[in-house]
């Protein structure tokens, strides 16, 4: 592994059930996600720190203008063993010095708080995690720690020094409470060197809504925002509980590798909720509204202009909302002006990736009084990321509930069922992304994938299906749309919906009914009607 990369890199940066109705409605899971990261960890996994490990700890922290804080105190026997620093010398930030109290009332004789305020990585030494704890927890040293991260420093650390970033931390007689660095999960360290794969499962089954991080060592778990980041010589093991419908889960993550933090939090999470999808095959239906479900590409004129005279018309009130990971969009969507030229009497947008922000009156107002939504394309879980079970994900059915409609491409189309196929953050080959499954719901009992035959994408709607029968598989060409009014869809557009209607898991690849422009299926008898 090339090192000098890893700067770059880092700088840019299942049972068929009884049959039933259910109308989309807002029903939220009732659990709030955690939010990624602020800043970096470096979480060694124990054993030698060497060369290329301090030398991109340095760059992390800002290079020939770092200025790095070691704190020995976990090492009983030499907490101020000179060789340490001459150790993080050699890689030429501009500053390094050592920190250490003996106790906690030593602490404040240590000068401790403003040398971390000045500091742009603060580095934990190996030893016994208790001592860090007993010494600095609840001080202006865990203060100033979680200061410096969110002002986007590094903390870091090897051994005991990574398993006091978790709030449950592993000592020697169970269990105490760490710095809480990284919320929502359980680190353990020289993993594979010390057999600990069993003492990790342990911990989930204990705590199932964390997630396990189990280091080994020579190894480093980095992680910065969401982002997941393998280095050095071996793996890093993450860890699910099991539930009752899914076995534990371990995936390894070997050097080189990324990975979605907030992926794995959401999965942790998901099984501790309510079994989702339902085990019952749900009729889908649209009680009041129209829903207009495009499969990506170039949105036909007739499909354009049946959404402005569904929502309206002249009279018509659309928001547009983009699908987007960037945190602030500064100029007007292109989408917003393509709904005016078509006739809308008022067309707007509007977009944010803070949650609070989705829950906040002044940001839901736009909604009072809309007749339409329409959902960028792009990649679905951004929008899960920044509405679900949110209060404008509440007022976005509102807006159906009143007889309005709701329609989007490509992700905007994946994310009106309530199943939602390949949200994983990390890309979008993976039909079923644990964490990501959950859509917004406008459509239940639905999975509806798009880009359908021009990505070659039977396959993957096939095995969706056989992992979950009950579900109606919908698959969407580009170019095509569906308009779905109570259990009725119209296809418009020169392509064809796949729908993979069989009540059980099949092992063909091709749809069980194909229905082309002009055609209605109906998802109540999921019987094909006559144009």
């Amino acid at each position: 592994m090339q090192f000098d990369r890893l700067v770059c890199w880092f700088a840019a940066i299942l049972i068929q059930g009884i049959p039933g109705t259910a109308m989309a409605q807002f029903d939220p899971v009732g659990q709030e996600p955690l939010p990624p990261i602020e800043g970096t960890l470096f979480l060694h996994g124990g054993g030698i720190v060497n060369a290329e490990m301090r030398s991109l700890f340095v760059s992390l922290a800002g290079g020939k203008e770092a200025r790095i804080v070691v704190i020995p105190t976990a090492d009983q026997s030499n907490p101020l063993d000179p060789k340490e620093i001459d150790l993080w010398l050699e890689h030429n930030p501009r500053s390094v010095e050592t920190l250490h109290a003996e106790s906690r009332d030593l602490v404040d004789e240590a000068n401790a708080e403003k040398r971390i305020a000045n500091a742009t990585g603060v580095w934990f030494g190996g030893g016994k995690q208790s001592r860090l704890i007993d010494v600095y927890s609840g001080t202006n040293v865990e203060q100033e720690i979680l200061k410096l991260l969110t002002r986007g420093g590094v903390v870091g650390g090897t051994s005991a020094g990574a398993a006091i970033a978790s709030k449950v931390m592993l000592v020697q007689e169970g269990f105490r409470e760490g710095f809480d660095l990284l919320p929502g999960t359980v680190i353990d360290q020289q993993f594979d060197a010390r057999s600990r794969s069993e003492r990790l499962r342990r911990i989930v089954d204990k705590h199932p809504d964390r997630v396990g991080f189990g280091i080994d060592e020579r190894t480093a778990l980095i992680v910065r925002g969401r982002q997941l980041f393998v280095v050095g010589e071996s793996s890093v093991h993450v860890a699910l509980a099991a539930s009752t419908e899914r076995p534990v889960r371990t995936d390894v993550l070997k050097s080189g590798q990324r990975a979605d933090l907030l992926a794995f939090r959401r999965a942790a999470q998901a099984r501790q909720a309510s079994i989702f999808p339902s085990k019952q095959v749900i009729t889908p239906k649209v009680a009041n509204g129209t829903l207009l479900i495009a499969g990506g590409g170039n949105l036909p004129d007739e499909a354009l202009e049946a959404f402005v005279e569904l929502a309206g018309g002249k009279e018509a009130r659309i928001l547009y909302v983009p699908c987007e990971e960037a945190k602030v969009i500064e100029q007007e969507p292109g989408m917003v002006r393509l709904f005016r030229r078509a006739g809308a009497g008022h067309a707007d947008w509007f977009h944010t990736k803070d949650r609070k922000v989705a829950d906040d009156p002044s940001f839901t107002a736009k909604l009072d009084g809309a007749t339409g939504i329409w959902f960028g394309g792009g990649r679905q879980w951004n929008l899960v990321d920044s509405y679900l079970d949110t209060e404008t994900h509440r007022l976005m059915h509102a807006v159906l509930e009143r007889g309005g409609v709701v329609g989007g491409s490509s992700a905007g189309a994946s994310i009106q069922g309530d199943y939602m196929p390949r949200g994983d953050p990390m890309g979008n080959t993976q039909m079923m992304a644990e964490g990501y499954e959950r859509g917004l719901g406008f459509l239940t009992g639905v999975a509806i994938d798009q880009h359908f035959s021009q990505r070659n994408r039977f396959g993957d709607m096939a095995l969706l299906k056989r992992t979950f029968p009950q579900l109606l598989g919908i698959g969407i060409d580009e170019g095509t749309c569906l308009i779905v009014k109570q259990s009725k869809a119209e296809v418009i557009g020169p392509g064809q919906v796949a729908f993979y209607d069989r009540p059980s898991g099949s092992e063909s690849l091709e749809a069980n009914t194909s229905v082309t422009q002009g055609a209605v299926y109906d998802m109540e008898s999921r019987t094909l009607l006559a144009k």
